[in-house]
């Protein structure tokens, strides 16, 4: 099991990358917005499906790579913190566009809803990276299995995930309209959440190493 401080740490980093603006939650607050509630969740579940598919993917090739290779630690761990640092100006940048402003879609089946929430999953690269690049930071080959550390890390990120996207998708109409109304607060989340990478990236950078095995 991991310790207590990684499990921590990486659910502050899960939370952080969640509630950067990406592919998913631009997908789900439009389908939310456009369709209604139920199939905001319906594409809710194929999001989940993806992060599962990544989960056991990431989770036997983090074991094969860092039980062989001697500096994957530091190589992943930079990694990370750079693609950290990139949702960061992505947070900030100017001319950012909001999630929650409305996006017109066609109305789709059930079928499709939770087809297209899971490939808008996979082919999500915040979700890539994090498996990838940033989820092995928190594992420590002295603290048992690596397998094991990976999927209860694995199943922490996802836990997070759909609790906040979930949320997301029950409250995305009252939000939009909120954030309509009060444009001020766009940038404010913009620059606390670039903030908050930049925080999670210099920790990455600077405190994130591993012992090697």
């Amino acid at each position: 099991m991991p310790e207590m401080t990684s499990l921590l740490a990486f659910a502050a980093v899960a939370l952080g990358v969640v509630l950067t603006p990406g592919p998913n939650m631009v997908y789900l607050v439009s389908r939310s917005i456009c369709q209604g509630r139920k199939a905001g969740l319906f594409s809710l579940g194929g999001v989940a499906l993806g992060f599962l598919f990544y989960m056991l993917c990431a989770a036997f090739g983090i074991t094969a790579l860092l039980l062989t290779v001697p500096f994957a630690y530091d190589t992943l761990r930079f990694a990370g913190a750079a693609y950290l640092l990139y949702l960061a100006w992505q947070a900030i940048k100017p001319g950012g566009r909001s999630p929650f402003q409305v996006r017109v879609l066609p109305a789709d089946s059930n079928r499709k809803l939770f087809l297209m929430g899971f490939l808008t999953s996979v082919l999500n690269p915040k979700i890539a990276v994090l498996y990838l690049s940033l989820l092995p930071q928190f594992i420590d080959p002295h603290a048992g299995s690596v397998l094991m550390q990976s999927l209860v890390l694995g199943f922490e990120q996802i836990v997070i995930s759909l609790t906040v996207n979930a949320a997301i998708v029950i409250m995305a109409g009252s939000v939009a309209a909120f954030l309509a109304a009060r444009p001020v607060w766009l940038t404010v989340q913009r620059w606390l959440m670039g903030g908050v990478l930049t925080a999670l990236a210099a920790r990455l950078a600077f405190e994130g190493g591993r012992r090697q095995a």
